[in-house]
């Protein structure tokens, strides 16, 4: 009963359900996603000088996501665990909006997704690096956070429209 239209983390009966992928077939699964913290030009200038006083953001940033990938089963309820191959966290400063743009890829072979792990590598990326630097600047903001683009399955390659995406740094 599951397809692309369809919302298929729910039964007949309207009630949520972990969908059964066991007859799913095997494939190579890829998914990017994206997301960026605005700040302010003082606080992105103390991260790039490595002067924030708890230490290397973007470090302690990048680990954070990738340990949220291999969490994101115990976060979202209906999620598989998944046996990743791979996960790659990139953190970029940018100016004119002072920013970091973080992006997630994730790789798997398996019967299901990676989507929702790239979207929580992002989410937690940026959100270690508010927790790192909220004493300085609270009015971060996070934004734009979204899949750019997933491989594999059954629906095959989906590719964000560019003009939507964030401005790369």
């Amino acid at each position: 009963m599951s397809g692309v239209n369809t919302l298929n983390h729910f039964n007949r009966l309207g009630e949520a359900h972990m969908v059964d992928i066991g007859e799913k077939v095997v494939t190579t699964r890829v998914a990017l996603a994206s997301g960026e913290i605005i700040m302010a030009d003082s606080t992105l200038e103390r991260i790039e000088s490595g002067r924030m006083g708890k230490g290397d953001v973007l470090g302690v940033a990048r680990i954070a996501a990738i340990q949220a990938t291999k969490r994101t089963w115990e976060l979202i309820p209906l999620a598989h665990p998944l046996l990743l191959t791979g996960v790659e966290v990139e953190l970029t400063p940018a100016h004119d909006p002072a920013r970091i743009v973080c992006r997630a890829e994730v790789h798997c072979v398996g019967q299901t997704g990676v989507e929702m792990e790239a979207l929580t590598a992002v989410s937690v990326g940026l959100l270690t690096i508010y927790d790192m630097c909220k004493a300085m600047d609270r009015g971060m903001l996070l934004q734009n956070t979204g899949l750019i683009r997933k491989d594999g399955g059954k629906t095959g390659l989906w590719e964000r429209d560019q003009a939507s995406c964030p401005p790369s740094p």
